[in-house]
């Protein structure tokens, strides 16, 4: 399917940036948001980590109404909440407070994943029997979003804010049962399934029409750069990818450094395959390099928008790619 009739949103984790402090890292988020909207941008998303040393999004909800407070149009969404951290009610009613204060703007996108660490895990009184209930949790909130629980959620919401599931392999089902879109992305997006079909094709035939949905509705998610190099979309890249491989062998996600700090002839040999290993889960290169990936990611999958992610040190360079992305959806 030709780019040009794909939505396209951003999610935005709030990177931390070397040397910069915490507060900037907020202020840039919000100002990524507000040129995502002047760019014609459908949909611009913040996520949830707790005790990240290099993410400062630890509050969607709080940062959702912030954006929302310094743009006009452009919806605001999470990608996501993360329903083992937190009770149903709470969530309805932050959800519902958002949907009341700025109008048909707001999406809600949920996920089921548990804290980084096991302190940060403790700390939000999250364990396996959490992920365990994230099922029922998220049926639990479709109720009070609806006025169908035993209590009523405060403001009312009445249905009307649209809800996502965030997946990356059984989420799927869980997605098509309740009759939610399914935002689908991570390295099983550019793995070949193997025996038992596409997990898509799966939630497209399970699928139970709802309220929020009448069919299948896909969002694919991928980390995406567009440079006037090669190289240069590969260095958007390159200090995420460089901070997730020490992640796995040295346990804390740091803060993004440039990549003339990058010193990856001094990594081990794991931490370069872990590099190649990020780098090859992302789409990236010249305009018409990305166009031809993104046109095939989207024919495979069947995709109805794309979410962009993926963090970067240059925050000068990463508007720049949102904009050349976003000629790619509007050219002829």
């Amino acid at each position: 399917m030709p780019l040009t009739k794909i939505p396209l949103s951003i999610l935005d984790r709030a990177n931390a940036r070397k040397e910069w402090t915490e507060a900037a890292a907020l202020q840039s988020t919000i100002a990524r948001g507000q040129h995502a909207e002047n760019l014609g941008y459908r949909r611009f998303w913040v996520a949830e980590h707790h005790g990240v040393p290099g993410i400062t999004g630890s509050a969607p909800t709080i940062l959702m109404a912030a954006l929302a407070a310094r743009t006009h149009h452009i919806r605001i969404g999470s990608g996501g909440i993360m329903l083992p951290n937190h009770q149903p009610l709470v969530v309805a009613e932050q959800i519902a407070t958002l949907e009341a204060l700025y109008g048909n703007r707001i999406d809600a996108g949920v996920g089921r994943s548990l804290g980084f660490t096991p302190g940060v895990r403790k700390a939000l009184r999250a364990d396996k029997e959490a992920a365990a209930r994230y099922e029922d949790d998220l049926s639990e909130l479709l109720d009070y979003l609806c006025g169908e629980a035993a209590i009523t959620a405060r403001p009312g919401n009445n249905g009307q804010t649209p809800l996502f599931v965030l997946a990356t392999g059984a989420g799927v089902d869980i997605a098509a049962r309740a009759g939610l879109a399914v935002v689908f992305g991570g390295p099983a997006l550019f793995r070949t399934p193997q025996g038992g079909g596409h997990p898509l094709d799966r939630y497209r035939h399970n699928f139970q029409p709802s309220r929020w949905y009448d069919e299948p509705h896909v969002i694919l998610s991928a980390n995406i750069a567009v440079g006037p190099s090669t190289t240069a979309a590969r260095d958007l890249l390159l200090p995420e990818a460089w901070a997730l491989a020490r992640s796995r062998t040295r346990g804390e996600f740091a803060a993004l450094r440039p990549v003339a700090d990058l010193n990856l002839q001094a990594a081990s040999e794991r931490e370069r395959s872990l590099v190649d290993q990020n780098l090859g889960n992302a789409v990236y290169g010249t305009a018409d390099d990305v166009r031809r990936q993104l046109e095939g990611l989207v024919d495979s999958a069947g995709a109805d928008e794309l979410l962009v992610t993926g963090g970067a040190s240059d925050v000068g360079a990463q508007l720049d790619s949102d904009a050349r992305l976003m000629d790619l959806t509007s050219s002829d």
